[in-house]
């Protein structure tokens, strides 16, 4: 079969999923959005996120303005290929559009989700859960679609050789990881400000329930939910899926360079997509649960429908690995890196489900930390999250040293088998299929996330319409489900990151080997195969052992990104939530009648101030993101930004799973309280837990998974200006 013309298939695929994701839409609009009250409270949530997004699109257009005049002028120098800047606007476009579906679809879901949920507990489950599959359904169909018409544009318009395709898509993806950025920080910061501020007026100084109409910003914490909790969470896995399909296409070029094999090696991640996507539908259809499902049967059928893809895309994946590959003799092996990356996935999501779900000792064990004080719960969550981290970074090395074997690669001595090539590169490749693998059931992992804001702003709704107790016990179910599913879909986002990382800088230092070489004239291959330049200096590649200066430096340079960038982002939920507190304090002072409801709040004021704040405090981040890795690299070279890209990706996962599962389990342990345990909602104990869940919002919704988004962003980043790097560098 010609894998040039392959690519076709992921269109195929691409047009599939987004007619899934047209059908649910279509599905749930067809529901109803009830009482007149609570289409009011929808429309102000709707609006507000509209609004909000609306306005980070004008502040983002301003900034790929920029972006995309500095990528032409580089194009023009010869330091840049001409495909940058319209790719960088392809990626960043259809990045951006997706997330604005998802969002739309979200604020549309959660008011029927409300009134679907009077119903029955499963008509609930149903239409959350299908708002969830049109964003990660437009998500994976996006990605495929961007992946596969490049490809083939580069191929049969301007007629590039796989070299160059190579290059070429493995650097697409800096649009895609700007908005992303953008997008988790603004989002992140938007949502965590509203909520800490109506917590802490709201339940711990008023003594008023959650989403009481009363609290002036409790509209500003719904819309919060779908800016970013769902935009920016979209936008996050959008990068992460295509930017490992991006590795993967480079590092199968690499793997069988100059031979007849490297366009179905090209191709086979593409195609590993589409199959893991198919399996993602079929997923779909088996989540469903009875009206008087408990906690653990809720968690069943999402675990069903999860699972039940996993392996349908293991199946698939190996008559897939088989026909592509077929004339490679490891070809088993490849189809077994695959298997490895959909295990990891699952093992880190089912471990993070440990560490953060009521159902298990820790968060249990966290909740009881309450009764001595919020000073025990909040260093009792601390710790928990620390302790979290020891399995998915085993999980992601096991994973690693497992495809890279399987797959025919060699450590030291030691390989399973021989292969035809270089096994090394081979090894990689293994890798980058493992991250493919991993983010191929996105369909379903992705929904069964994006489903948990739509039930949490449904229960709002209900209790602002004051609809019957049962409607918000139903949503509550749901919501509380809903905390789980998300702290597992962080961890899953996390762990297929740093794999996908970890192919993104394999592809740096390739592609930066070549640059190297070419700029400084090593041109000539000697006898011995190695490269030299004219006068006969012998080019041996970069110094990337660990006593070398400028790799240690870039290490300590990348780490401390990490840190600054959590300071950077906890700080700006700090100052936005004071806002929002000064603002709740003064209307229930100046507003007479609030607390009796004889007089409404002005929920819009709190909205403003969220949403200038998001925007104003979003920027900073998103640049120092952008600008430390290119200053790193034109100091102390490729070299450097080798060890920055390390620093940068090692402290960053293990940071951002600490942040995550400490904010999940902390959430999730106020959830266990507020449900009759240690004294129930009011009690001593559920106020501690309060405190420790309002510390632990920037960790898991802001801070948290941001951080997975900006070192994939300096890898990509790294990428894009390896050329300049590499000629004018001091060092």
């Amino acid at each position: 079969m010609n894998f040039e013309i392959a690519f076709v298939i992921g269109v195929a695929g691409a047009i599939i999923a987004l007619l899934f994701a047209f059908v649910q839409s279509r599905k749930v609009l067809k529901f109803s959005e009830g009482t007149p009250a609570m289409i009011k409270i929808a429309d102000a949530i709707r609006k507000g996120a509209s609004a909000y997004l609306k306005r980070q699109f004008k502040v983002v257009a301003i900034f790929y303005v920029v972006v995309v005049i500095a990528l032409g002028i580089l194009a023009a120098l010869g330091h840049a290929s001409v495909f940058i800047p319209f790719a960088f606007l392809t990626g960043g476009i259809f990045s951006q559009f997706s997330a604005f579906i998802g969002m739309k679809i979200a604020t549309k879901a959660n008011v029927r989700t409300a009134n679907a949920s009077a119903e029955s507990l499963n008509q609930g489950l149903k239409v959350a859960f299908a708002s969830g599959t049109v964003l990660s359904f437009t998500v994976v169909g996006l990605s495929i679609l961007d992946v596969s018409v490049w490809f083939l544009i580069l191929r049969f318009i301007f007629n590039l050789e796989p070299g160059a395709i190579a290059e070429n898509m493995v650097m697409f993806g800096v649009g895609v990881a700007v908005f992303a950025l953008f997008a988790r920080v603004g989002g992140g910061i938007f949502t965590k400000a509203a909520d800490v501020g109506a917590d802490l007026v709201g339940k711990v100084e008023a003594g008023i329930p959650e989403d009481d109409p009363r609290n002036p910003a409790v509209i500003a914490d719904n819309v919060g939910d779908n800016v970013g909790d769902v935009a920016g969470m979209g936008a996050d896995l959008y990068e992460s899926y295509i930017k490992s399909m991006h590795a993967g296409i480079a590092l199968g070029f690499a793997a069988f360079a100059n031979t007849d094999m490297v366009w179905a090696a090209m191709f086979l991640p593409v195609a590993i997509a589409v199959v893991g996507m198919i399996a993602s539908i079929i997923g779909t259809f088996l989540i469903r649960t009875g009206e008087k499902a408990t906690q653990s049967q809720l968690l069943h059928t999402l675990r069903t429908g999860t699972y039940t893809a996993a392996v349908l895309a293991m199946v698939a994946s190996a008559p897939v690995a088989f026909f592509v590959m077929d004339g490679f003799n490891g070809r088993w092996g490849l189809f077994g890196s695959i298997v490895v990356g959909v295990i990891a996935g699952c093992l880190i999501a089912y471990f993070t489900e440990y560490y953060t779900s009521t159902h298990y000792k820790p968060t249990r064990e966290l909740a009881k930390a309450a009764e001595t004080g919020s000073a025990t719960i909040v260093i009792g969550g601390i710790s928990l999250g620390m302790k979290s981290t020891v399995a998915p970074v085993l999980i992601v090395v096991a994973g690693i040293v497992a495809s890279f074997l399987v797959s025919g690669g060699a450590m030291g001595d030691f390989y399973l088998y021989v292969v035809d090539g270089d096994p090394f590169t081979h090894g990689l490749y293994g890798i980058g299929l493992a991250a493919v693998g991993m983010l191929s059931t996105l369909g379903i992992t992705l929904a069964t996330d994006a489903y948990g804001p739509v039930a949490d702003n449904a229960g709002g709704i209900a209790e602002m319409a004051h609809m019957p107790a049962e409607v918000r016990e139903r949503t509550d179910a749901l919501d509380s489900l809903g905390n789980t599913t998300a702290a597992t879909g962080k961890g899953f986002a996390i762990g297929s990151a740093a794999l996908t990382s970890l192919a993104l800088l394999v592809s740096y230092i390739k592609i930066a080997t070549d640059h190297v070489a070419r700029h400084g004239g090593y041109v000539y291959e000697n006898a011995d195969g190695y490269l030299q330049n004219a006068a006969g200096s012998v080019f041996l590649g970069l110094d990337l052992s660990i006593d070398n200066p400028a790799v240690l430096i870039g290490i300590f340079l990348g780490a401390m990104l990490v840190f600054v960038f959590s300071a950077m982002t906890m700080s700006a939920v700090q100052r936005a939530a004071q806002s929002i507190v000064v603002e709740v304090r003064r209307q229930f002072r100046e507003i007479a009648g609030i607390m009796e409801e004889k007089a409404d709040p002005d929920y819009a004021a709190c909205v403003d101030l969220c949403t200038k704040g998001a925007l104003k405090e979003m920027v900073a981040p998103t640049v120092l993101s952008i600008v430390l890795p290119i200053i790193t690299g034109l100091v102390f070279g490729v070299e450097g930004v080798v060890g920055f890209i390390g620093g940068a990706t090692v402290i960053g996962f293990v940071v951002a799973v600490f942040m995550c599962n400490a904010g999940g389990a902390w959430d999730n342990a106020k959830k266990y309280i507020e449900g009759g345990a240690l004294g129930g909602k009011g009690s001593d104990c559920h106020k501690a837990a309060v405190i420790g869940d309002t510390v632990g919002d920037p960790f898991k919704d802001t801070s948290g998974p941001s951080i997975n988004t900006l070192f994939k962003m300096v890898s990509t980043v790294s990428i894009t200006v390896v050329s300049v790097i590499a000629a004018f560098s001091l060092f």
